[in-house]
């Protein structure tokens, strides 16, 4: 009571906020008359003095801000004929100050950018601005480059088919434009590279992302992942297949059912609410035998139980059509959020094999991680990020705990005349689907133009049939590329225009009306199913009424609809019964509409708290992937200091072989002959059993990090200084990434069975850190010491030597092969070869240890890798 009186009296904090913004709003306009009397060239001299105060720190952006938005919108009046609103210019700070600007379709999002994109690019560390798809990168960049020109800066578009030379150029721009996908990409193939010069990008300054909701919240589940092929075995997913369907389907028990000790039956359980599977103490027996193994939870069996569980969701959780299509006799992923088809991504962790397995067409190759990153964690890394949507509120929570953003809603330059009617109810889909049909009928009749939104590709098709039966013109968007798609959007508000689509199709290009149509009622959105998300509905609403248009929105809903028939079905179904709701009828109630608004409010809890879990795992990989890339990084820097990384290592390497005999101090004991053998098999190096002869034990470790610095130096003494320290950061680089990308296939195997620690009554996410950790330990040992191994195991002849300087400059991939050939032969099984032996496979020295007990040992923990 206390809150609603207050917020009658001092408003929320959003009006707050708002009027703090009108202020600065009036300041701004109070300078528009001064810079339209200048001229072109004034006008331009007066902001570049701005900008030497930038860079010579005389000002900050804060200080100059009004006078830069002031130049910013003449600058556009003058080249586009376009005129920045008072409501464009509060976003525009809003996206300055670090925030999410929510804006309503129509109301001019791309002008907006211009504002905080010039003065954030003052300072020429580049400002990158980010979209969903390329058509709308690249319509974004040409049309707004006309006011960053006038103003001095370049601007460049990041395409998905761009070469790498292009994106370079693109990056070098002062203003860059480009997708989500593009970005992290780049990010991960730039920390692949052997030459610092061989990257693309530059620092990571300022961004501003365009449909921000889509990419921070819709596509966060998602990590960008760059794989290559393994070498496992894919029959284990055709056995899984075959067992999954010769399983039985449960009913979970009720708590009363439990009490009185009934048991449960059925071989698994389906929970579609948490789109998950459980398998009962009856179906492991069942799979056990099927899969001819004692237990199937053992670590030896983690695979097979793995295997089975993605056949199971493939079968019981993942529909033809809906999540997924055959086309080519290949599975291609339905996104859920556009309805779009997803070509070449495909799902992880086994489950698209699973996929294949069910439909009967080739299994491809599971694939490994090579490198990967979320996008939260991606665009967490700038120094200032923002962004702007017409629906964000909703996920306020979640951008506030995730990325610190605030959401700030800033008022429409003219007020919404939208008619937002409640939801209709059937009891069925078919009656649903009718009554759609006959009011589109009724609106086309007298030509006011309508928008179906579908939520999936099968839907669509069955509009699209019912509607061709009826003989009425339409299209239908689903799976077009984003031109076509953008195309066909912008004609959606004409005259008798009826346009079946994916919810979000064509997002982030306007729908205009006509007068004739605005006469008409404007354009109708008839929405056929509520999405899992509030959000996705709101946006589906906002094709219609932009910038103080007539139209409409209502849904249509059934009890069979997925929403309903999981999360809230029973309620309003009895709601119906009591009414004596008859076939064809429906019931439109506010009370019934806030209960699908609660269902949905649980579906987003849910999806929200699956993003916030896999980003508390991703930042445990991302501490480490921070700290390879930081040193991956000092390696490509032609000024570190590797040769003092050489003789630490090595030093370290001898406290590796002594082992023991430092550990107990018992030097005495120490067997010259196995310490010589030992030396020689890891690194190719014979020590001169005189230089040993009568000293100290206890200046034997002293004594041998001479002898191997010695052995080392003769052996390289034939390569010029800048060759040599191109070879040494090069195999370092080799090793590291080698390394590093077994130790992403270990924490993929690591999280696959991390959940089951949960029945042992520990928290997986905990044991998951704890077991990262001493994998981190392991893999900055291994990659020290293998580099060392490595490095004495190379051999150059004269003419080789000659020749490093244009192996060099070859190709990164070329290069490896070389060295690696190098490295290797067949009286001198080095670690290059070593490298290929599973950790857990005996070791080739046939000392009849485990390899990794043995010569893949990594030897005590010293620590990170600086």
């Amino acid at each position: 009571m206390f809150l609603s009186v207050f917020k009658s009296i001092f408003g929320t904090k959003n009006d707050r906020e708002v009027k703090k913004y009108l202020r600065r709003v009036t300041e701004i306009n109070i300078l528009e008359s001064k810079y339209q009397a200048l001229n072109d060239d004034e006008l331009k001299d007066e902001f570049n003095k701005f900008k030497e105060q930038i860079l010579n720190n005389e000002k900050n952006e804060n200080e100059i801000l009004n006078d830069v938005f002031a130049i910013v919108r003449e600058s556009s009046r003058r080249t586009l004929n376009m005129r920045h609103f008072d409501v464009q210019l509060i976003g525009g700070m809003v996206l300055h100050e670090g925030k999410i600007a929510e804006m309503k379709t129509g109301e001019g999002k791309t002008l907006v950018a211009t504002l905080p994109v010039v003065l954030n690019a003052m300072r020429g560390k580049g400002v990158h601005v980010v979209t969903v798809n390329d058509y709308l990168a690249k319509r974004d960049a040409e049309q707004m480059s006309a006011i960053y020109n006038f103003l001095g800066f370049s601007v460049g578009v990041i395409l998905s088919s761009g070469s790498e030379l292009e994106h370079k150029q693109a990056y070098e721009c002062d203003i860059t434009y480009g997708t989500n996908n593009e970005f992290g990409f780049d990010y991960l193939r730039d920390n692949m590279k052997f030459s610092s010069k061989e990257k693309v990008q530059r620092e990571h300054y300022f961004v501003i992302v365009d449909e921000v909701d889509s990419i921070l919240i819709d596509e966060a589940r998602t990590p960008l992942i760059i794989s290559g092929p393994t070498n496992r075995t894919l029959d284990g997913y055709i056995k899984a297949n075959e067992i999954a369907k010769a399983m039985q389907k449960g009913i979970a028990l009720e708590p009363k059912d439990i009490a009185k000790g009934e048991k449960q039956k059925g071989d698994f359980l389906v929970d579609e609410k948490n789109r998950s599977i459980s398998i009962t103490e009856e179906g492991i027996a069942k799979a056990e035998k099927l899969f001819g193994v004692e237990n199937l939870y053992s670590l030896d069996n983690a695979i097979l139980a793995h295997q089975l569980d993605q056949a199971l969701k493939a079968h019981n959780l993942f529909e033809k059509d809906v999540h997924y299509v055959l086309r080519n006799k290949e599975v291609v992923i339905v996104d859920e959020f556009t309805g779009r088809l997803s070509d070449g991504r495909r799902f992880s962790d086994g489950l698209h094999q699973a996929l294949e397995a069910k439909e009967g067409v080739k299994i491809q190759e599971e694939s490994q991680t090579l490198a990967d990153i979320t996008f939260q964690n991606y665009f967490r890394m700038y120094n200032k990020l923002a962004g702007m949507t017409g629906t964000a509120q909703t996920e306020a929570t979640e951008f506030s705990q995730i990325y610190s953003l605030d959401v700030v809603s800033i008022p429409t330059n003219i007020p919404i005349k939208r008619e937002d009617k409640d939801d209709l109810i059937y009891k069925t889909q078919n009656e649903k689907f009718k009554a759609v049909i006959e009011e589109i009928k009724k609106a086309n009749s007298k030509g006011q133009p309508v928008l179906v939104g579908t939520a999936s590709i099968e839907r669509s098709e069955v509009f699209h049939n019912m509607l061709v039966k009826e003989k009425i013109p339409h299209y239908v968007l689903n799976a077009k590329n984003h031109e076509q798609e953008a195309l066909i959007i912008q004609d959606a508000g004409k005259k008798g225009a009826v346009t079946i689509a994916t919810n979000m199709a064509g997002r982030g290009v306007d729908i205009k009306i006509d007068d004739e149509v605005r006469a008409l009622g404007g354009l109708y959105i008839i929405g056929t199913e509520r999405h899992e998300s509030r959000r996705i509905d709101n946006q589906l609403r906002g094709r219609a009424g932009r910038q103080g248009d007539p139209g409409i929105s209502r849904f249509y809903l059934s009890l069979e609809d997925n929403l309903l028939r999981i999360f809230g079905g029973d309620r309003i179904k009895n709601i119906m019964d009591k009414l004596g709701i008859k076939e064809g009828e429906h019931i439109e109630s506010s009370i019934v509409t806030r209960a699908v608004e609660n269902a949905q409010k649980k579906v987003e809890s849910l999806h929200f708290e699956s993003r916030k879990h896999l980003l508390e795992y991703d930042d445990v990989a991302n501490e480490q992937r921070k700290t390879i890339y930081r040193y991956r990084n000092e390696l490509l820097d032609e000024n570190y200091d590797i040769r003092t990384k050489i003789s630490q290592n090595i030093a370290e390497y001898v406290d590796y072989v002594l082992g023991d005999y430092l550990v107990n101090e018992n030097l005495n004991e120490l067997n010259f002959a196995d310490l010589k053998a030992k030396i020689l098999y890891e690194c190719s190096t014979e020590l001169n059993e005189t230089d040993f002869k009568d000293i100290e034990n206890n200046q034997i470790r002293e004594k041998l990090i001479i002898s191997l610095e010695n052995s080392y130096n003769d052996k390289m003494s034939k390569i010029n200084e800048n060759e040599l320290r191109n070879i040494e950061r090069i195999l370092y680089l080799q090793v590291l990434d080698s390394l590093w990308r077994e130790h992403l296939y270990q924490m993929d195997i690591l999280k696959t069975g991390i959940g089951l620690r949960g029945y042992n009554q520990k928290d997986p996410l905990v044991e998951y850190k704890k077991e990262s950790y001493n994998l981190f330990l392991e893999l900055v040992n291994r990659i020290k010491f293998d580099s060392i191994k490595l490095l004495f195991s190379v051999k150059f002849s004269q003419e080789e030597a000659q020749n490093l300087e244009d192996k060099i400059n070859k190709k990164n991939e070329e290069l490896i092969d070389n060295l690696t050939e190098i490295g290797a032969s067949e009286d001198n099984l080095g670690e290059v070869e070593f490298k290929k032996v599973p950790r857990n496979s005996p070791c080739p020295c046939k000392s009849g240890k485990k390899f990794k007990e043995c010569h893949g040992k990594s030897g005590p923990k010293k620590g990170i890798l600086a």
